[in-house]
């Protein structure tokens, strides 16, 4: 090979090299699971406008057995490049300007990314915003989560067939589980973790059973207290109930199309020590007549609950129910 082909041949090596580092460089960072990025300038950060945000964003986590923060907070100084912060899948850029302004820009494609610009001619001014839009902002970071763990989850699946054929409904759940019970309505699986586990049950329950009488919630811990002994300690005489200390927290939203109750609270065992939160979907499916009932538990003692329960709400909202045929 004489001089001439050696040197094109570097070059070549040389501009592939320096395409591949780019394009690498240009993907986003996958992020860790409620963290986000709030570029703000450190005077904003230590007053009132970073005291609204903690309070908007870093405020306790409903239904855990432990006080954990909405999110992870990571703060940059605003002279940073916003591009330069990566460590999370949603960044929020607040600032003084001389005009006031919210904005969402969401990236669907690759890794969901999401930036929030809050601009403001005053302190009151981005207080003000930050008050308003938080809901928006909070329910688009949680959505933006969810998304990517099923994304995440779909690379390994447990086999469908045996849910599917039972209950008429796809659920994306991640290898990893294992069925630990199977009953004619009654179905639970659990994954061994490092600091506990984790469980989903799925079951169902004719429809007019919930509806009997106008105490839903009521109803919902009653269904929930009756299943429990299906799901049994080590000790003789133990099984699972609805955390008695505190009322669960109640809501009605959709999956599926379908209207459904929302219920999160602890559960504990009977007779026993161990305790942990649930998040209870009952679906209200009129096709088949009943009462779709999916949930998710966790046992994690002294370690944190946040991101292993949205781990299971992102596996029960993959749900789908097959059309009746």
């Amino acid at each position: 090979m004489n001089k001439t082909h050696f040197l094109f041949l570097l070059l070549s090596v040389l501009l592939v090299s320096c395409f591949q580092k780019n394009e690498h460089q240009a993907q986003p960072n996958a992020g860790k699971t409620n963290t986000i990025s709030i570029i703000i300038d450190d005077q904003l950060w230590y007053g009132e406008v970073g005291d609204s945000i903690r309070n908007k964003f870093a405020s306790p986590v409903l239904g855990l057995t432990q006080e954990e923060p909405l999110f992870t907070i990571n703060q940059y100084p605003a002279k940073l490049l916003e591009g330069f912060v990566t460590d999370s899948r949603s960044i929020i850029v607040i600032k003084k300007a001389a005009t006031d302004k919210f904005e969402v820009k969401t990236n669907t494609k690759a890794l969901p990314h999401n930036t929030f610009r809050i601009y403001g001619k005053s302190n009151e001014d981005l207080i003000c915003s930050i008050e308003m839009n938080s809901p928006e902002i909070i329910k688009t970071i949680r959505q933006t989560e969810i998304r990517k763990l099923q994304q995440d989850n779909q690379k390994s699946l447990l086999n469908p067939a045996i849910i599917k054929n039972k209950f008429h409904i796809g659920l994306q759940v991640p290898t990893g589980y294992e069925y630990m019970l199977h009953k004619r309505n009654f179905i639970w699986l659990k994954k061994e973790i490092i600091s506990g586990s984790t469980s989903l049950l799925v079951y169902q329950i004719p429809l007019n059973r919930l509806m009997k009488n106008p105490n839903v919630v009521g109803n919902i811990v009653r269904m929930r207290d009756s299943v429990g002994h299906y799901i049994k300690g080590r000790e003789t005489n133990t099984h699972m109930i609805t955390g008695e200390d505190y009322a669960p927290y109640f809501s009605i939203t959709t999956l599926n199309g379908k209207k459904t109750f929302e219920t999160k609270g602890t559960w504990e065992l009977k007779n026993d020590f161990m305790t942990g939160p649930f998040i209870n979907y009952a679906i209200v499916d009129k096709v088949y007549n009943r009462i779709l009932v999916i949930e998710g538990f966790c046992y994690s003692p002294s370690n944190q609950e946040r991101d292993l329960m949205l781990e299971l709400e992102a596996i029960i909202k993959s749900v789908r129910i097959e059309k009746r045929q």
